[in-house]
Formats: structure tokens, C-alpha cells, sequence
């Protein structure tokens, strides 16, 4: 959104005493487009308050809600959210590599407060964290409605 909205480019042309290659680099990361963003939204709703803005900020976004509502997030994020309700947190754990470097398989465990919750297997560690994260949604039964 803060790309669609030229926010890196408008910051960019109102900077003074940064270095143009800094200064490029910035306009571009995603963490400092992400800040932006949330600086320009705050500034709106101080200055107009909500009610003024929800249309707008609805309307902007509206595509990515759609997507947020319809399409699957990972596993692990998944669990890292719903965890995060709770006021819980997971680990992962490497349990197992086999096979030569150019054929692996992963096995990897999803640790919440200390016990293995899920586990899974797959031919990169992310992949196996994957599974492991929805072993563990499922055995406690925290997927999202």
C-alpha cells in the first residue's frame, strides 16, 4: 500500500542532509514503507479522527482484506498468532536430519511451554516447521474460524 501510494518517493523528495544513496536504499526497504504507512494513518486519524477516514482506509485496503479473509496464512504464523492471544509462545527444534546434503529430510517439533506439540517432516527445515506448526494448530485445536 505504501508503494501504491508513492509514500518511499514522496519521502524521499522532501529528505534533507541524507546521503542519495541512503536515501534511496530507505525509500525502498519494506520495514521503513510499513512505518511510513502507519505514521501517514496515524496522522490522519488524529487530524480527522475515525469516523472521517474509515470509508477511505477501508475502501484502500479492501483488496487485501479480501485476501487476509479468503486465503490461507501459514501454519506458523497461524500458531504464532493464536498463541500470542493466549499469551503463549512456540519454539522449533531441529529432531532429525537425514539423507546426503543434495536430498534431505527435515524432522523438526513445534515446543510450546517446554512439550513437543507437533511434528513434522519435510525436505527443508521451513517445511518441516510448517508441519510441525499445523500438527500442533490441530492437536490443540487453535485454527482460526
Amino acid at each position: 500500500m505504501a508503494r501504491e501510494l508513492g509514500l518511499g518517493e514522496r519521502m524521499a523528495e522532501r529528505a534533507v542532509s541524507v546521503p542519495q544513496d541512503e536515501l534511496t536504499r530507505l525509500s525502498r526497504n519494506h520495514n521503513v514503507l510499513a512505518a511510513l504507512l502507519e505514521a501517514a494513518l496515524g496522522a490522519l486519524f488524529l487530524e480527522r479522527g475515525f469516523e472521517q477516514i474509515e470509508d477511505a482506509v477501508v475502501a484502500a485496503f479492501a483488496a487485501r482484506i479480501e485476501y487476509a479473509l479468503t486465503t490461507h496464512v501459514d501454519h506458523k504464523t497461524e500458531l504464532q498468532e493464536a498463541l500470542a492471544r493466549l499469551g503463549r509462545s512456540v519454539t522449533y527444534s531441529v529432531l532429525e536430519v537425514e539423507g546426503p546434503p543434495h536430498d534431505r529430510t527435515f524432522t523438526c517439533a513445534a515446543v510450546i511451554d517446554g512439550e513437543e506439540t507437533g511434528m513434522g517432516k519435510g525436505p527443508s527445515k521451513k517445511a518441516a516447521e510448517q508441519e510441525a506448526a499445523r500438527e500442533a494448530l490441530a492437536k490443540l485445536a487453535l485454527e482460526p474460524d
